[in-house]
């Protein structure tokens, strides 16, 4: 069994998340703090705003980041996924289509299959991080690939 996902999953799903509101609950945190130091209620803008930033950033999390799987393995004829403790094993000619954003950050390979898996339709993962930038990952061609030679037989 090879793994095809990226081990950093993990932290754009778990650590990245808490590390951002630790940082608007403490700029938050000063703001009302040195707001009783000088006697002065902070602006309301200045409350308004990080909770829109958190709100935008949600959103996007929620997009690109939240629906990953934790973990795609390689096992020749199929794909094994987990994600919190479950696992599906998926044969490679039940994958309808590849899209792989490498661009993106993380990024991102969604499989779209024949039939819904108890992920849903589609299964979405964080490809193996590249030093090279603006090159694609080679072990997802090789998936690709392979997905496609499996459709054929």
């Amino acid at each position: 069994m090879r793994r095809i996902s990226s081990r950093a999953t993990f932290v754009y799903k778990r650590i990245f998340p808490l590390v951002f509101v630790g940082i608007l609950v403490v700029f938050v945190t000063f703001l009302l703090l040195g707001g009783q130091r000088t006697g002065q209620t902070p602006p309301w803008p200045a409350f308004v705003i990080p909770v829109l930033v958190f709100a935008f950033i949600f959103y996007v999390m929620k997009k690109l980041v939240f629906d990953m799987v934790d973990e795609v393995l390689d096992v020749g004829d199929a794909l094994v996924v987990r994600n919190r403790g479950r696992e599906e094993r998926i044969a490679l000619s039940e994958v309808m289509n590849v899209n792989y954003s490498p661009f993106m950050s993380p990024p991102r390979v969604v499989l779209s299959l024949r039939r819904s898996s108890i992920f849903g339709s589609q299964v979405a993962f964080c490809a193996p991080l590249r030093f090279v930038p603006f090159a694609t990952s080679p072990i997802i061609d090789e998936l690709i690939q392979r997905i496609d030679a499996a459709r054929r037989r």
